[in-house]
């Protein structure tokens, strides 16, 4: 063993071991830092932690045969867009398109995100009329919307931004409108929301 990897496995047998419940790496079980990225495991559309090492793996698109994507960061608001040709029956949704020309909805609730297809001459209609989502990375980027109450919130986000939302409506859901806690959970998730 040369002298720079003795010194390497010396520096972390001394470090502490981390905490039972800190994050983990999906792939390689190595500890995360709380700003790591993740991965779409594309065939169960899982969100998957991973550690830089490994994110740095999936960077090109065509590793991991496409059966890993990572997820990117990029956030942007954009002027209100017109979702009702979408059909969304209500007012917190998201939409991800995929390489195959689906998109798919989903809207939140308090068992989970609810789904269906969206109706490809809508969708075409929408792009239409706001361009910059012809630019969502199909599979891990979504258009997000919340038109609940008045409000006029509409991003461009990665796709595990949406699935973080819908832990927050599961987690604050009360009764059957969502009760007192849900609706200020949700206007504090979209004020964290910055660009990038």
């Amino acid at each position: 063993m040369s002298p720079g990897a003795l010194a390497r496995v010396m520096r972390r047998a001394a470090e502490p071991p981390p905490a039972e419940d800190a994050e983990r790496c999906d792939l390689c079980a190595a500890p995360v830092p709380a700003d790591h990225r993740h991965l779409l495991e594309t065939t169960g559309e899982q969100v998957l932690c991973a550690c830089r090492p490994c994110s740095l793996l999936f960077v090109r698109e065509a590793a991991g045969a496409g059966r890993y994507r990572l997820i990117p960061h990029r956030r942007r608001r954009l002027a209100p867009v017109p979702t009702a040709p979408l059909g969304v029956p209500v007012g917190l949704a998201f939409f991800v398109p995929y390489a195959d020309g689906s998109v798919r909805a989903h809207y939140p609730g308090p068992a989970g995100a609810a789904r269906w297809e969206v109706d490809p001459g809508a969708w075409h209609e929408t792009v239409e009329r706001c361009p910059e989502l012809a630019t969502l990375a199909a599979g891990v980027e979504a258009l997000l919307v919340n038109t609940v109450q008045g409000r006029e919130q509409h991003w461009i986000v990665p796709v595990d931004d949406c699935f973080r939302m819908v832990a927050v409506v599961r987690r604050e859901w009360r009764g059957l409108s969502g009760g007192s806690r849900v609706w200020p959970a949700l206007d504090r998730f979209f004020a964290e929301l910055t660009e990038q």
